[in-house]
């Protein structure tokens, strides 16, 4: 099934830097599109249309989208999409500091300012624990690992080791990662103990854009597998969906950080990463719109990042991307940068399949078209 990468943007509230600098506000919403205004006001106002667009500013402004305005518009169809048997991805995307980590993670303290992973891992089991079929089981399996300076880290691994670990590519399932933990978990409570132990692992660090600035890019995967149990054949088929959630470190103007020593290595890794992010992402723009040869180069492998989420974009999977962005005059090239990245971000076209058995799919539509016969001879049809 061919589908456009879905894609919304999200402006969060001034911080106290920007209010204490007095910074305008450049940006406004209004539906489905985000207007930027610069603060010379013979520059032309830029309009940008998305799937989504999430005002998060003012808590008393009627339009205001709180954490679970964003997981109902998005995470829902993540995870309807997973259980259909479809790989799925969210990824964050933004300049360091725009609410990246605070949309993805939230405060795991407060059910109200829970992000779109808890809330959707939250859902997931509350899914399970409602089937009523005694022949459909489900196992659900979860992975965590950050990308830091171009490395590789199992934040789950038990030893609590900073070892990075190697990327390899299957032949059928692509690029994986090599000696993973991958845990199975029962309940949400599972989870959120895992995510509260991965989170502590993660590299963050201070700058003078944010106090707690993510090091690294975080991507924690969940594979569900559905087996439905046939009587009559003594089998079962199983579909499997991999759901992966990415929460990139933010990109960063070294004079704005103030980052040196090992800020300012990680700050250079984490610009590479992003910037080829952003080549795949027009490489892929472009063969999806006609301007490229749909077997033109794209330079995934130039990245760890790019690397693993291959599938994720322009392949097996429904992928949505939020864009978040600050709204302050300060911030207007960083904004304009991110929206830009977000506009051709949407004319990716990926191809997702329900990962299924090819046999026992073959067995399955077989027995239903016997079905069909059937209760036609039934009705005399």
């Amino acid at each position: 099934m061919s589908s456009k990468v879905k894609v919304a943007v999200r402006v969060r509230p001034l911080n106290k830097r920007e209010l204490d600098m007095a910074a305008r506000i450049v940006v406004d919403m209004e539906r489905d599109q985000t207007i930027l205004t610069h603060v010379n006001s013979k520059r032309l106002p830029k309009t940008f249309a998305f799937d989504h667009c999430f005002w998060s500013m003012d808590t008393d402004n009627p339009k205001f989208a709180n954490q679970e305005l964003v997981f109902e518009s998005l995470g829902t169809d993540v995870l309807e999409n997973a259980f259909s048997g479809y790989n799925a991805c969210i990824f964050a995307y933004g300049q360091t500091g725009s609410g990246k980590s605070y949309t993805m993670m939230g405060s795991l303290n407060d059910d109200h300012l829970k992000g779109i992973i808890p809330r959707l891992c939250d859902v997931l089991f509350e899914r399970i624990a409602g089937n009523s079929n005694p022949k459909l089981s489900y196992k659900v399996e979860v992975s965590y690992m950050e990308i830091y300076c171009e490395k590789v880290r199992d934040l789950l691994c038990p030893k609590g080791g900073k070892h990075s670990l190697k990327v390899r590519e299957h032949k059928a399932l692509g690029p994986y990662v090599e000696d993973l933990s991958k845990l199975a978990v029962a309940s949400f409570k599972d989870i959120d103990n895992l995510m509260s132990e991965g989170n502590k692992s993660r590299t963050v660090a201070c700058t003078q854009m944010n106090a707690e600035s993510s090091r690294s890019h975080a991507v924690f995967s969940i594979v569900l597998t559905q087996t439905l149990f046939d009587p009559s054949s003594a089998s079962g088929t199983e579909k499997v969906a991999k759901i992966s959630l990415v929460d990139l470190a933010g990109s960063e103007r070294v004079a704005k950080t103030g980052a040196l020593g090992d800020r300012l290595k990680e700050g250079s890794n984490i610009n590479k990463s992003l910037s080829t992010l952003g080549l795949v992402i027009s490489a892929l723009a472009d063969m999806s719109a006609g301007k490229k040869a749909k077997n033109s180069y794209v330079p995934y492998r130039d990245s760890i990042l790019t690397w693993l989420l291959k599938d994720n974009l322009g392949g097996n999977s429904k992928t949505v991307m939020v864009a978040t962005v600050s709204p302050a005059s300060d911030n207007y090239e960083e904004t304009l940068s991110t929206l830009r990245y977000a506009d051709r971000a949407k004319r990716i076209v990926n191809h997702a399949v329900v990962n299924e058995d090819p046999n026992s799919r073959m067995i399955r539509e077989l027995r239903e078209e016997v079905e069909k016969l059937r209760a036609m001879l039934g009705s005399g049809g």
